[in-house]
């Protein structure tokens, strides 16, 4: 059986690279894009992948919710999760629990930064197993 693919976007270079080293090292295929405008470039690419995992706030304080409306529009049924420092810098706090909040956060969970990489892949594998 072929290694899923999964669309890492965030724009921090040390961030990007870790996760997608422990990715990889646990099977799985991994195209970086560090930030949104080479995010937006791999999904105008027609490049498949089987879940994207997205930082919020990039190039813009929305950066995370454009591209994860993008892979949902383009991609329909692909999951998203979205791991951000959001709750952290601003004092929002939001997920993507319920129906309601699912409505609104393009993702199918939000996990807050700093993350354990345990954490991230425990997700990883839950959305892939759909």
């Amino acid at each position: 059986m072929p290694a899923k693919t999964i669309l890492l976007v965030d724009d921090d270079p040390d961030f990007l690279e870790q996760t997608a080293i422990r990715l990889r090292a646990d099977g799985l295929d991994v195209i970086t894009a560090e930030g949104q405008a080479r995010g937006e470039a791999v999904l105008a690419g027609g490049t498949a992948f089987d879940l994207a995992i997205l930082d919020l706030m990039m190039e813009n304080p929305d950066s995370g919710f454009v591209l994860g409306y993008r892979v949902r529009r383009s991609r329909p049924g692909t999951p998203v999760l979205l791991v951000t420092g959001v709750t952290g810098e601003t004092g929002l706090e939001f997920d993507a629990a319920t129906a309601e909040e699912r409505r609104w956060v393009p993702a199918d969970a939000v996990l807050p930064k700093p993350v354990r990489y345990e954490q991230l892949k425990s997700e990883v594998d839950r959305l892939l197993a759909r």
